[in-house]
């Protein structure tokens, strides 16, 4: 009663105190004892200002500016960004954020455009960094990029080539080509190869070194059983693919003719013939290694030699580099000797005797060629006298001969012959595969370790007969097995895959220039469309 006497007498103004004494109490008590412990959280990644932000103490952070995670692929890769790690979380920034937290913001976002700042974005889910009551959530892009070297560009665009590749190959994406579109069992995976061809056509670039004279350099021949070698060289001096700049290059060719290196260098008479050759190779290598930075570079990784001559395999091991990490083009595909599949590129050797293919293509259909097998050269090698042993001058179907009686023509016989026997002669090598195909006769291959030429990309099976040497006594048999229907197949898709062996004196698509270049570009991307395999 007391107190309710003294509360009865107590002014007004004094009541209205006594009220509001306890919600002041309240109100301090949240507004700073909450403040210490609050929180903010976000899924975004977002800007913060320059100052330590760890708790940890030591200075400044440079600002970071997030980009939402559905950044652009290549733009990522591009761009070598990470951010700061940090354990602390935040909670989402809402619409009642107060007017001096926007203020702070708009100051922080002036400090971002003023000084100079390296900006790191990462692709890994984003970061969480620790709270300051005046950061907010915000994305934009970044106004300052990285300036990245000619090669790690051209390395994505690489990398962009090879999940275009695989695409096609998964999932049979292929494109029009008003040329051709590759297609049917000639080839391990058509769609790839197209979809490669393509990419190469679109990307691939090819430095020639200009350094070293004729005629070891620079030229060769274009008419013999080498002829490849002086045909490629004049193609790829005067192709688009030739770029001036080695920075914009993929790859890197040594222009050098081993044809040419045999025949003005080699001397017979000399016991120690080999060495002034290889010397020949050393000092071009040290030559380019020394004025450009390229080889050292790579080790030569990047960089290819071509050669048909069958000492090319040799004289590639002049230099320990060239031999074991450059791509090596060689018609002397001999696994025995060296020659590795996943690095080295497999390329016919091709007789041209006038220098062109004039008056070499074509024959008689099927129905019109009464020999069942033929052939005729030097008794050279260890597998052409097991041949001659067991067939020269012993059957009608199957004609073998060392040398052809007069007045019988070469490409005549190949022309009347259902199928050309091509064995190996001192190296594995022989013009006779290309020369069957090119008169629509199916090649039959008798060799050991030999690596068809672009096997990367064709199926020789389908369109040829590989028969091994310890079963030469039963070709006949072999031949003989292979029904009507069949044959007509094999010489069908012989004919489509002969495009990919034509010289032209002017280039054009898919033939043997740009398939060698194709092969290149394949090792190159450190990859290979038959199964897909990096290596």
């Amino acid at each position: 009663m007391k107190i309710c006497s003294s509360w009865c007498t107590k002014s007004a103004s004094t009541k209205l105190l006594c009220i509001m004494i306890p919600f002041i109490l309240i109100s301090i008590y949240f507004a700073f004892g909450n403040s210490k412990n609050s929180s903010f959280s976000t899924s975004t990644w977002f800007f913060n200002s320059g100052k330590n932000i760890s708790g940890d103490g030591g200075g400044e952070r440079p600002e970071l500016v997030a980009v939402n995670g559905g950044a652009d692929r290549e733009e990522a890769i591009l761009e070598d960004y990470s951010f700061f790690n940090s354990s602390n979380s935040f909670s989402p920034l809402t619409a009642e954020a107060d007017q001096e937290s926007q203020e702070q913001f708009q100051e922080n976002q002036q400090v971002i455009t003023q000084k100079n700042v390296t900006f790191n974005i990462s692709l890994e889910k984003p970061h969480e960094l620790s709270s300051l009551n005046e950061t907010h959530a915000l994305q934009i892009e970044p106004k300052i990029k990285k300036k990245f070297t000619n090669l790690e560009k051209l390395e994505v665009k690489l990398g962009k080539a090879r999940a275009a590749i695989k695409e096609a190959a998964t999932f049979g994406n292929q494109t029009d080509d008003s040329d051709y579109v590759p297609s049917g069992p000639m080839y391990w995976n058509a769609k790839a190869f197209h979809r490669s061809y393509l990419e190469m056509e679109k990307e691939l670039k090819v430095f020639v070194y200009e350094e070293g004279e004729q005629p070891i350099f620079h030229n060769g021949p274009c008419k013999s059983i080498y002829a490849m070698e002086g045909n490629f060289i004049y193609q790829m001096e005067t192709s688009k693919f030739r770029t001036r700049d080695p920075e914009k290059a993929h790859v890197f060719f040594l222009p050098i003719s081993v044809t040419s290196i045999v025949h003005f260098i080699y001397d017979r008479n000399s016991r120690g013939h080999w060495d002034p050759m290889r010397q020949t190779v050393m000092d071009y290598i040290n030559l380019v290694s020394g004025k450009y930075p390229y080889w050292n570079r790579s080790l030569g990784a990047d960089h290819f030699m071509l050669a048909c001559h069958d000492w090319g395999p040799e004289l590639s091991k002049s230099v320990p580099e060239l031999f074991k990490n450059s791509i090596r083009a060689l018609c002397n595909a001999n696994t025995s000797e060296g020659f590795k599949p996943s690095k080295d590129v497999s390329f016919p050797e091709i007789l041209l005797p006038g220098g062109t293919m004039n008056g070499l293509l074509g024959g008689p259909s099927p129905s019109r060629r009464s020999i069942l097998a033929f052939f005729a050269g030097g008794l050279h090698g260890p597998i052409r006298p097991i041949l001659l042993e067991h067939w020269e001058n012993k059957d009608d179907d199957i004609q073998v001969h060392k040398y052809l009686p007069k007045g019988v023509s070469y490409y005549g016989m190949l022309r009347n012959s259902k199928f050309c026997l091509c064995p190996s002669g001192y190296e594995v090598a022989s013009p006779r595969m290309v020369e069957a195909l090119y008169t629509g006769c199916v090649p039959v291959l008798l060799k050991d370790h030999y690596v068809p030429p672009f096997s990367d990309v064709l199926n020789w099976k389908s369109f040829s007969v590989e028969v091994p040497v310890d079963r030469i006594p039963d070709l006949k048999k072999i031949l003989s097995g292979i029904s009507t229907r069949q044959y007509i197949r094999l010489q069908r898709r012989g004919k489509q895959v002969r495009r990919h062996f034509e010289v032209n004196m002017f280039a054009k698509r898919y033939d043997v220039f740009h398939m060698i270049l194709h092969s290149v570009w394949l090792r190159r991307l450190n990859m290979r469309l038959h199964g897909l395999e990096y290596l």
